[in-house]
């Protein structure tokens, strides 16, 4: 296992692990995330070709308390701020989720600090033709967030996240379990993280991002709508798109491989 490490930042300290060696990739989990909830394989396999740091989000494992409602901002500042810590003065930022939204306030608040940009299942904010945005699956979020059953939690937590046909594999649930338990992360975080999520609103700065950007989603997500992602690569200029077909939420999770190929791609060009 990666040694945990702790990052002192203006609103507290903050949980994170480093591994890999080449240029810098900074990595911002979504709602309910914790750092190991990348995965090993997808995480293994950028440690070939960058400096790799996931971190815990306030209120999450060992990261301080989330002493009341943040924002999006608010977290945006604390990514900022674990960049500061490991001496980048750039990197390459990936966000999925509620770590997409939260990836797009860093390249709006400080461009010149991202190289390039990843954007997985997730969202630009309101959407002006009507809410294509949010999934049926948000719901069994909150329920997974109020439940006080473990495995109720679990289970509604896995069957959200992931394709029909992942799910159905042997052993990927009792896999998910154990990776999610491994970190805790209490059920009012997770509705403060929800309610910062909705929150988000960056439709009016997106046109004015130059940073090259990649908008990944599957089209079997059923937590964040694939149209939210299609709206979020018309609204950044030049964005490229990957839609890919049948996959679920977590599409570095059902395919960790093709993930980080795609990422080292568009990051370092090869």
């Amino acid at each position: 296992m990666t040694e945990l490490q702790y990052a002192d930042t203006p609103a507290g300290r903050l949980s994170f692990v480093r591994r890999g060696a080449g240029e810098p990739l900074l990595l911002i989990m979504g709602v309910a995330g914790h750092h190991g909830m990348w995965s090993e394989e997808f995480l293994s396999r950028l440690g070939e070709r960058f400096d790799v740091i996931t971190f815990d989000h306030r209120g999450i494992g060992a990261s301080m308390r989330a002493e009341g409602q943040f924002t999006i901002p608010d977290l945006a500042a604390d990514a900022l701020a674990v960049m500061d810590h490991a001496g980048w003065d750039s990197a390459h930022v990936m966000g999925i989720s509620m770590g997409g939204t939260i990836a797009q306030e860093v390249v709006l608040t400080a461009p010149e600090r991202v190289r390039s940009l990843v954007l997985g299942c997730t969202w630009p904010g309101p959407d002006p033709d009507g809410d294509e945005t949010w999934g049926e699956a948000v719901l069994d979020l909150a329920s997974a967030a109020t439940s006080d059953d473990p495995l109720t939690s679990a289970k509604l937590m896995f069957e959200a996240n992931v394709s029909t046909s992942f799910a159905a594999e042997r052993g990927r649930f009792e896999e998910f379990v154990t990776v999610a338990g491994s970190v805790k992360v209490p059920g009012p975080v997770i509705l403060m993280q929800m309610k910062a999520a909705t929150d988000h609103d960056a439709v009016a700065g997106l046109a004015g991002v130059q940073t090259p950007t990649l908008v990944m989603h599957g089209t079997g997500d059923r937590v964040i709508r694939p149209e939210a992602g299609e709206l979020l690569a018309d609204l950044v200029p030049d964005a490229d798109l990957e839609l890919w077909p049948g996959v679920g939420h977590l599409f570095f999770w059902e395919q960790p491989e093709r993930a980080a190929s795609s990422v080292t791609e568009h990051c370092l060009g090869s």
